[in-house]
């Protein structure tokens, strides 16, 4: 089922939770909607679901008015942050829930039920499980538990709000690749909220990136980290190093570097910031460019596989952070105090709300 989403705006009290957003959601494709808390994100979730009313704008779904159809007519599944399992019920019962409870003449049959169930089970790898209680449960196995009751009514529509905000870096790290191998196995539309760009990266089909309550960028998950819109994107997905400069006369000037800009450019005359991501400085010991620029290592830190640097610029205020391979850093055998020159390989210059 598709979802087209046409001018939402949102307010509570004097704060606009979405303003203006229009969003399409083709059908079977998994969307994330990514952005810092107060973005809009959660409210834009409930409002597809039908949990919220949206002040203006309106919900389509397969191209049919939505907007004021009721929760439970929307054929939609949601899946919260805390599992929000029925703690006197089994796993079994509690994936079976949602089909008990349809009315009477459309509701499966108790074999029925028990099959669905069953295979659902299956699908999250629990059949082993069934007659235990969520307290008996870890985290990763409950927030399982709780897809898979959302799954047992077929909606249409999955829906999941910040799914595995509450579980551990391992937890998270495993059930988010389940949760895409689970995607293309079955292929229902489904709209995610995250703050976690990794998160976002990894899973989904498409990134939405919001940003006080409107949409910053939206595409594939390769277009919005390698070609950022606007500097908020490109600050927010991945550690960023800013320059200040100007642009002036074709030429971006950037803390001691000098940058062509194009020529649908060369008009300004103008501050500039500069974004460089942490991994694309080289660090070197001799300038072998104009592009370098000298530094002191001030801060050396090994995080998992990658070697993160602190250079103080020649200044004396300001610092930038390089990530570095392991086999960099095992290379340069760089030390503390140590006299080095950063060499940027990739800046985005933005002049106002121009990108050059």
């Amino acid at each position: 089922m598709s979802i087209d989403i046409e001018g939402i705006s949102k307010t509570f009290g004097g704060f606009t939770a979405l303003d203006n957003v229009s969003l399409k959601v083709p059908s079977g494709e998994l969307v994330a909607l990514l952005g810092p808390s107060g973005s809009g994100k959660t409210s834009l979730l409930r409002i597809i679901a039908g949990l919220e009313a949206p002040d203006s704008g309106r919900i389509l779904f397969d191209g049919e008015e939505a907007t004021k159809r009721q929760v439970q007519e929307r054929q939609v599944g949601f899946v919260f942050q805390h599992y929000a399992l029925f703690r006197h019920m089994t796993v079994f019962d509690n994936i079976a829930f949602g089909l008990t409870v349809k009315p009477k003449k459309i509701r499966p049959g108790k074999q029925e039920i028990r099959d669905k169930v069953n295979k659902l089970l299956h699908l999250i790898q629990l059949e082993n499980l069934a007659d235990r209680y969520p307290a008996q449960l870890s985290g990763g196995q409950r927030q399982r538990v709780a897809l898979a009751r959302a799954l047992a009514v077929e909606p249409q529509v999955l829906l999941l709000d910040e799914p595995f905000g509450a579980l551990d870096a391992k937890v998270r790290l495993e059930l988010r690749r389940w949760l895409r191998r689970l995607h293309d196995e079955i292929h229902v539309t489904s709209v995610f909220v995250t703050h976690d760009q990794e998160e976002a990266l990894e899973v989904a089909d498409r990134i939405v990136v919001m940003n006080n309550g409107r949409i910053e960028q939206q595409g594939t998950p390769s277009e919005v980290y390698d070609h950022p819109a606007t500097p908020f994107v490109y600050d927010f997905l991945g550690n960023v190093n800013l320059f200040q400069g100007r642009v002036h006369e074709g030429t971006a000037q950037m803390g001691g570097l000098n940058l062509s800009s194009p020529e649908n450019a060369s008009a300004h005359d103008a501050p500039a910031v500069g974004y460089v991501r942490s991994h694309d400085i080289a660090i070197e010991r001799q300038a072998g460019d104009p592009g370098a620029i000298k530094a002191e290592v001030r801060y050396l830190l090994s995080v998992g596989p990658l070697v993160r640097v602190d250079l103080l610029l020649p200044d004396g205020n300001r610092t930038i952070e390089v990530d570095l391979t392991r086999e960099e850093a095992e290379r340069l055998q760089l030390t503390i105090g140590e006299q080095v020159f950063a060499r940027p390989r990739k800046m985005r210059v933005f002049v106002d709300d121009y990108q050059i």
